[in-house]
């Protein structure tokens, strides 16, 4: 059981705020949340871990990363997403061996449980590698291939796409579990190939990531090979469904706004990489407006440079206050805290699929928790514990982290690895790609 000072329950947006409430946890799912004399006289016996001046919220969701590019953090700054790519894919190309994705990939599983995330998307090469790299720390991470012709790899495109369904039969949905096939962009696989991305992915249970809307100029470059925007390219390949999530979205019209909407696919918006390469500002509040599910991504750490989903949800909270939207001026209220708490969290896990089992504190929900110290001389008075988390919190501030019951990070220290090991290794990553 976990007793906190403050605990969200139910839909974060709804603030739904319990004082002295409690968690209790039987067999890895929630088996009641609330107040915590109702809870512990409902469930005597169980272990409690006290928590004074702490709000619990349900672990957090990342649904646009790269992990493994921790590697390459540092290698191309102040450059926009062309320069960047410039730099990155061929140092990607020369670099990546399966051991390397695997430690990279620990390092930044320990970054993001250090961060509150429970559960994270990935697209990248050598997913094996990834997998038990992230496993190792306890994070939950959907993954699966990244389908790009040549990539990192001198793969050809039949190739690739006959390895990923190989892999999707080898790894079906199950439980907390869903796969994911990753085209990377309408302007980097033709209409032709995403047609038979779709054939793959045709009647299985799997999520469909891609790099779409992210600049203007992927836009006009896509409209002039084809005649038609990225949306309209990955709706004619029959690829913008529910399962479907489209990483940053920052140029989608009025009009794709509405489609996305429609079909009920989600935005990844990854607010600090699209300002760090100049991408532009998403139109998140003309997407909420539209009833569009619009979550939270860090996207990778070469172009981030981190993974902090707390500094996205508060970045996303300001940003989105002080600018425009269509006709509508810079608002206060336009994205409040138990808003950009949802985008991070419940959003989060329904751009995934998986709302019914994660996502927010509810009975019969696997017990994905997170804990944050709200004590710190940075947060005190607290008034507002929603408030305080999204504005003045930080991932130091992390103090546990549940996934499905089980503690992977305890007093601010991952429980499974030792951080020690995991830094020399990501710090000797980078000495080997650099010196490569």
């Amino acid at each position: 059981m976990v007793r906190a000072e403050w605990v969200v329950v139910g839909d974060p947006a709804d603030s739904r705020v319990l004082d002295d409430g409690a968690v209790a946890i039987v067999d890895g799912r929630i088996a009641a949340a609330g107040p915590a004399g109702e809870v512990l006289e409902a469930h005597p016996g169980l272990p409690t871990t006290r928590l004074e001046r702490h709000v619990l919220v349900p672990g957090l969701v990342n649904t646009h990363t790269h992990l493994a590019m921790n590697m390459l953090r540092g290698s191309a700054g102040d450059r926009d997403l062309a320069g960047f790519l410039a730099v990155v894919m061929p140092l990607e190309a020369r670099s990546l061996t399966p051991d390397r994705v695997e430690r990279a990939t620990r390092a930044a599983a320990v970054e993001l449980v250090r961060s509150g995330v429970t559960t994270s998307i990935d697209m990248y090469f050598d997913v094996e590698s990834g997998l038990r790299g992230a496993s190792s720390v306890g994070l939950r991470l959907l993954t699966g291939p990244t389908l790009i012709e040549g990539g990192p790899t001198t793969a050809t495109w039949d190739e690739v796409v006959a390895a990923a369904g190989e892999w999707l039969d080898r790894r079906p949905a199950s439980g907390t579990w869903r796969p994911v096939i990753g085209p990377h962009g309408t302007y980097t696989v033709t209409p032709d190939q995403l047609a038979e991305v779709a054939a793959v992915i045709d009647g299985r249970d799997c999520i469909l990531q891609i790099h779409l809307s992210e600049t203007e100029a992927e836009n006009q470059t896509v409209l002039e090979r084809y005649g038609s925007r990225p949306l309209g390219v990955l709706e004619a390949a029959g690829l913008l469904t529910r399962d479907t999530v489209l990483a940053h979205g920052v140029h989608l019209s009025a009009d794709e706004i509405r489609r996305v909407a429609e079909v009920g696919a989600a935005v990844a918006h990854c607010p600090a990489s699209n300002l760090k390469l100049a991408s532009g500002v998403a139109p998140v509040r003309d997407l909420l407006a539209a009833g569009a599910t619009v979550s939270l991504g860090t996207d990778g750490q070469a172009s981030n440079d981190d993974l902090d989903l707390l500094a996205e949800m508060r970045l996303a909270a300001l940003l989105h206050k002080g600018t425009s939207s269509g006709a509508a001026g810079p608002d206060a209220t336009a994205l409040p805290a138990p808003v950009a708490l949802r985008m991070a969290t419940l959003s989060g896990a329904e751009a995934l699929g998986l709302e019914a089992l994660t996502g927010s504190i509810e009975v019969g929900k696997v017990a994905d928790l997170t804990a944050v110290d709200l004590s710190s001389p940075w947060i005190e008075p607290v008034r507002d514990p929603i408030g305080s988390l999204v504005y003045s919190a930080s991932r130091a501030d992390v103090a546990a982290v549940w996934v499905e019951g089980r503690a992977v990070v305890s007093e601010g220290r991952c429980v499974s690895v030792d951080e020690r090991d995991v830094v020399r290794s990501l710090r000797s990553l980078g000495e080997e790609i650099h010196s490569s």
